[in-house]
């Protein structure tokens, strides 16, 4: 290599040495965005996408200030009342009585009180002893337990059976609170946190059809997309359209996410959220409300690898790979297991891909800009498959 490149002309070293610098920069370039991380959180609405972001949060970040907390406490407010509302108006939907008249006055003054003040303030003693009273009303119980028939706030209960505390003058949420309150997701979050030596930027954007067409927007540079499906509505409609069932339309979502030509080599994890709130459920409402042809037990674990099941088959790819996992997005610890799972999968593909020679961008979804998504699919479902495995 010395005598060839003694004989070179001055140009043709300076031309050498600039490809040198050029391959070194080259290779740095790429191992530094081998440990850049766009990871996408997509579903449609309520599955469960802001809770685990906000899980991340405080697994990975500094958690929740002071003045987050007070913030919060409006927050709380707010979905307890009208959650109780929602129960309300249902029963005269479903007409079902209250157990007195005593209670409908009581149903009277909180939706009077709810036309008048801001939801989000402190519970007045008089209020806060009509909505105890009402919650322990059987008819409200009743009507609580079909929920399903109307939209209704997973946290309901979770706030209502701590009437107690949050009516406390002292009251300011915990932890746990936070992560059960629910504001519509509009427009795009974003979180940015360092894991595993991994930079990650975290982007949860609203999942209701209206909301969908801003998704375009975060599609550049995708290392990872985690879909995330509430198990726990296979017997509820949308609320954007109460004719179609959730768990249907979250399938033809992840059909279109799982196969659309973009993110062929992107890695898709599917998180199968509420598992809690389904563990419950299934032991009351039948699964075949959703999947009439499902054969087996209405019981967790069958029951879960049949929806399982479902999903992957959507994958019309035999070199992709859907990861798994059944997940409780207010339970800190579970997703933070699941998570570093994740990371790990994510890990082993950018090695992969450096092993063989390839720049992330293999893993990288890259759209035009004249991009258009298929949100919303109108062809049937995949056949439903029967899972061969265990979870």
């Amino acid at each position: 290599m010395g005598l060839c490149a003694s004989g070179m002309s001055s140009e043709e070293r300076e031309a050498m040495e600039r490809s040198k610098a050029l391959d070194k920069q080259l290779k740095e370039d790429a191992e530094r965005a081998a440990k850049d991380v766009k990871l996408l959180l997509l579903g449609a609405g309520e599955s469960g996408k802001s809770t685990i972001l906000k899980q991340m949060k405080i697994i990975h970040m500094d958690g929740y200030s002071k003045e987050d907390f007070e913030q919060y406490r409006e927050v709380v407010y707010s979905n307890t009342i009208q959650s109780l509302a929602t129960i309300i108006r249902a029963m005269e939907t479903l007409n079902i009585q209250f157990s007195s008249s005593d209670r409908e006055r009581d149903a009277a003054m909180v939706l009077d009180k709810i036309s008048r003040m801001a939801d989000t303030e402190p519970f007045e003693s008089e209020l806060l002893d009509a909505m105890k009273k009402l919650w322990n009303d059987n008819g409200v119980q009743q009507c609580f337990n079909r929920s399903n028939e109307y939209q209704l706030n997973d946290s309901a209960k979770y706030f209502l059976d701590k009437l107690d505390e949050i009516g406390s003058p002292q009251y300011l949420p915990s932890t746990q609170d936070i992560l059960r309150t629910r504001v519509k997701t509009t427009g795009i979050v974003e979180i940015n946190f360092t894991f595993k030596d991994l930079n990650f930027r975290v982007f949860d954007v609203g999942g209701q059809r209206s909301e969908r067409k801003k998704w375009i927007h975060c599609f550049e540079d995708v290392t990872a997309i985690i879909f995330i499906v509430a198990l726990s509505e296979y017997d509820q409609v949308l609320v954007e359209d109460e004719t179609t069932n959730r768990m249907h339309e979250s399938l033809r979502l992840f059909d279109s996410i799982c196969n659309n030509k973009w993110f062929v080599n992107t890695s898709i994890i599917l998180f199968l959220n509420k598992k809690d709130l389904f563990a419950e459920k299934i032991t009351r409402s039948s699964l075949r409300k959703c999947f009439p042809e499902y054969q087996g037990k209405d019981e967790y674990t069958e029951a879960s690898e049949y929806i399982q099941a479902q999903f992957v088959a959507q994958n019309k790819s035999e070199q992709k790979e859907i990861y798994c996992h059944l997940t409780c997005a207010t339970d800190t610890q579970n997703v933070q297991f699941v998570f570093d799972a994740v990371t790990d999968v994510i890990i082993t593909n950018n090695l992969r891909a450096t092993n063989n020679g390839q720049t992330q961008q293999f893993f990288h979804a890259h759209p035009q800009p004249n991009f258009a998504f298929p949100f919303i699919l109108t062809p049937p479902l995949a056949t439903p498959q029967t899972p061969t495995t265990s979870n």
